[in-house]
């Protein structure tokens, strides 16, 4: 089988993703089999086209059957998700994103940037010297956007903030602390429920709460309880991957001054430089998929029913499709990589989270001419997220 690694632990990312291991298995193992504690192991799909490939056949390798983390989840667990658009395979799928995607097009996106520009100018007026740049700066900006886009008031924008964040730190035990996950989620979810119960009683607004009440889903409308799910999985990915973004690109550009400084120098680049962040420092690892029937991957034998992990940590580093896949560069282009997923499970959020990135950095280079990393970052122990739970820095105006 290869080199005998395991890339499972999560223990393993606390350090930073494991690239040189990932490297090594592209060249002599890149449909790996990893064993798993106390269940069924899985392949992880470590080649840019083979990742491509199992995301373009979902009749093959699907999303809905057991879901898309690599821990097989009990039948309640999976009942409750099976309504987030990432958990459905077609035709169900196309049902019910086709109503939602007219309204995330980059032109009906674009006109958010104001108000996306506002929010960012508050937040940075509110900063200043040494701040804890993930929580205080990165995290909140998401949920303030997400938060108008639903129409949530202003108030409720930390709480659903905090339930994001709890539902992606179930592996660190830290982030966690007392909190029972399944129960934060289910409090998310009830909010939710009781949001639309109560705009349903109020005059039709046309803000996305809106669009989805008035929309038809699968032929009817979106019950309270489907409109718990959705909104549970929108403002989740909405927050945390945004949230990784902005806090891991700001620790790259850090790293290397010559690209912060061309920034800096010329604006114009930072839409190049948000993807390049995203390449370099995918906010998630992996996505499950359990095949359906025996099929195989480089003449690797997959079975139905086997787990089967798309590794974008692994394929935005592929050799084959990018030059010097190691190294940070904020020209390089094109720039294909897989951060947003493929095909049919292509982010419904793209346009938003690269309008947000862009902004962000305008307005935080333009506003702060210092920007100094303080310590050292410290990194969410996940083998699912990637991303960092601290970046000491200093802003000097």
């Amino acid at each position: 089988m290869g080199t005998v690694t395991d890339i499972y632990d999560p223990e393993l990312y606390v350090a930073g993703p494991i690239h040189e291991i990932f490297a090594q298995l592209r060249r002599t193992d890149p449909v790996h089999w990893q064993e798993m504690p106390g269940e069924p192991g899985y392949w992880a799909i470590l080649k840019h086209a083979d990742v491509a490939h199992v995301a373009r056949n979902p009749q093959l390798f699907s999303a809905e059957q057991a879901g898309v983390i690599l821990e097989n989840q009990p039948p309640e667990r999976l009942e409750q998700t099976r309504n987030m658009l990432l958990m459905m395979d077609p035709p169900r799928h196309t049902d019910y994103r086709r109503p939602l995607a007219e309204h995330f097009k980059a032109r009906v996106i674009g006109e958010l940037e104001d108000r996306i520009r506002e929010l960012t100018r508050a937040l940075l007026d509110s900063v200043d010297g040494d701040v804890e740049f993930v929580h205080d700066v990165a995290g909140v900006l998401p949920s303030q956007v997400v938060g108008g886009m639903f129409g949530i008031p202003e108030a409720d924008w930390p709480s659903i903030r905090q339930w994001a964040e709890q539902s992606t730190s179930q592996q660190d035990p830290e982030l966690v602390g007392d909190f029972d996950v399944t129960a934060e989620l289910t409090k998310m979810a009830i909010y939710a429920i009781q949001f639309s119960m109560a705009r349903r009683e109020q005059e039709p607004q046309t803000d996305l709460t809106g669009l989805i009440l008035s929309g038809a889903f699968g032929g009817k409308p979106m019950s309270d309880l489907e409109f718990g799910s959705f909104f549970t999985q929108l403002v989740t990915a909405g927050n945390d991957t945004t949230k990784t973004m902005l806090s891991s690109g700001l620790e790259l550009l850090l790293a290397h001054p010559d690209q912060l400084q061309a920034l800096r120098d010329t604006p114009a680049l930072i839409p190049g430089a948000v993807e390049e962040i995203l390449r370099y420092a995918n906010p998630l690892h992996y996505f499950r998929r359990t095949a359906t029937a025996d099929t195989e991957i480089r003449g690797v034998p997959i079975k139905a029913g086997d787990k089967v992990a798309m590794w974008y940590t692994s394929a935005n580093r592929d050799e084959d499709v990018f030059a010097d896949a190691q190294r940070f560069d904020i020209h390089r282009n094109p720039n294909p990589h897989l951060s947003f997923g493929l095909a049919q499970h292509f982010c419904l959020g793209v346009h938003l989270a690269r309008l947000e990135g862009r902004v962000f950095f305008e307005e935080l280079l333009a506003r702060f001419p210092k920007l100094e990393q303080t310590g050292d970052s410290r990194r969410i122990r996940s083998n699912l997220n990637n991303g960092l739970k601290s970046l000491p820095i200093r802003l000097s105006r």
